[in-house]
C-alpha cells in the first residue's frame, strides 16, 4: 500500500489550522473521513477500494499529522463540516463523493445537509445516528450481541456489555469482539492500533450543539445525492435495523447489510466491501 500513497500534502482550515490527508491509489477522486476523531489510518486502503478510486483520507483535526486547534470549540461535530469544505475547496471540486465512516459519518452527513449541490454520492459506512436524532437502545444491542453467543469470548463480552447498557460498568475494551466479525489478531492489532489518542477531541466532538438533529433531517429529506448506507450484520455501534431508520430520512438511499461483519466491514470480507462500495460509487 505504501507506494500508492502520494505524500501527506497539507491544507489550511477556515481559522488557519493546517490540517493533512493522504492521497490513495488512482483514480476518480473520493473523500474519507474517519471517526473516532482518531488517526485515519485504521482506515488503511478500505479493503482495497485504492484500487478502483483514489482516496482522499482527511485527518481530522488534532488527529493523525494535522495540527491541534488553539480554539478547542472547533472540535464539536457541526465545526468540523468548514473542514470538509476547505478540503474541497483546496482540492478544486465543484462537487465530491463522500465517504465517512462511524463518527465520521456525523461529519459527513451534516456536510450533505448543509451543502447538498457539493455532493455527488453519499457513503456512510457503519453509520452512527447521532446527527440525526435516532437513538439506539439497549435492548437492540443487546439483541445484535446474542448473535454471537456461540463464540469463546461471548461470555466476559456479554457481561460487560451488560453493565456498561445498566450504567453500572465502563470496560468499553472488554466488548470490542463485538465491533469485528472475526475477534483473531488481526483484529486485535486494528483495535489496538485504532484507539483514539486525543480524549479531548473525542470528549468535545458531541458538545452541546455540536448536533441539531432536526434541522439536520430536514434538510436531508430534500438532499439529491444518492446515498448507501453499509452496515454489518454484527455491527453492535451501527445496529442495521437503526441504519434503515437513518435510510428512511433520505430521498434516494441504498441500505446494504454485509454478512458476518461488524463494525469494520472492509477488515472482516475486503472484497465484498470494496465491490459494494465500488459499484455505488460507480
Amino acid at each position: 500500500m505504501a507506494d500508492r500513497i502520494h505524500g501527506m500534502p497539507t491544507f489550511s482550515a477556515p481559522d488557519g489550522t493546517q490540517l493533512a490527508y493522504r492521497v490513495i491509489g488512482d483514480g476518480d477522486p473520493v473523500v474519507c473521513l474517519p471517526g473516532g476523531p482518531a488517526d485515519s489510518r485504521y482506515l488503511g486502503d478500505l479493503g482495497g477500494l485504492s484500487t478502483r478510486r483514489r482516496l482522499i483520507v482527511l485527518d481530522l483535526r488534532g488527529t493523525g499529522r494535522s495540527a491541534t486547534p488553539e480554539d478547542t470549540s472547533s472540535y464539536h461535530c457541526d465545526r468540523l463540516v468548514d473542514d470538509v469544505e476547505a478540503l474541497r475547496d483546496h482540492l478544486g471540486l465543484p462537487s465530491m463523493d463522500l465517504l465517512g465512516h462511524s463518527a465520521g459519518t456525523n461529519i459527513a452527513t451534516q456536510y450533505a445537509a448543509r451543502h447538498p449541490k457539493n455532493v455527488s454520492k453519499l457513503a456512510l459506512i457503519g453509520p452512527s445516528t447521532r446527527a440525526v436524532g435516532i437513538a439506539i437502545t439497549g435492548e437492540t444491542r443487546r439483541e445484535l450481541a446474542r448473535l454471537r453467543k456461540n463464540e469463546p469470548w461471548f461470555p466476559a463480552a456479554f457481561a460487560a456489555l451488560e453493565a456498561i447498557t445498566e450504567g453500572a460498568g465502563s470496560d468499553w475494551d472488554a466488548i470490542s469482539p463485538f465491533f469485528y466479525g472475526r475477534w483473531d489478531a488481526t483484529a486485535q492489532k486494528h483495535h489496538a492500533a485504532s484507539q483514539p489518542s486525543n480524549k479531548q477531541a473525542v470528549t468535545l466532538f458531541a458538545a452541546e450543539g455540536a448536533f441539531t438533529p432536526e434541522t439536520t433531517r430536514a434538510a436531508l429529506a430534500t438532499c439529491q445525492a444518492p446515498v448507501l448506507l453499509l452496515a454489518g450484520e454484527f455491527d453492535l455501534n451501527s445496529p442495521p435495523r437503526s441504519a434503515a431508520e437513518f435510510a428512511g430520512l433520505f430521498p434516494d438511499a441504498t441500505l446494504v447489510v454485509q454478512p458476518g461483519a461488524g463494525h469494520y466491514p472492509w477488515l472482516d470480507d475486503a472484497d465484498q466491501f470494496a465491490a459494494t462500495t465500488a459499484a455505488f460509487l460507480g
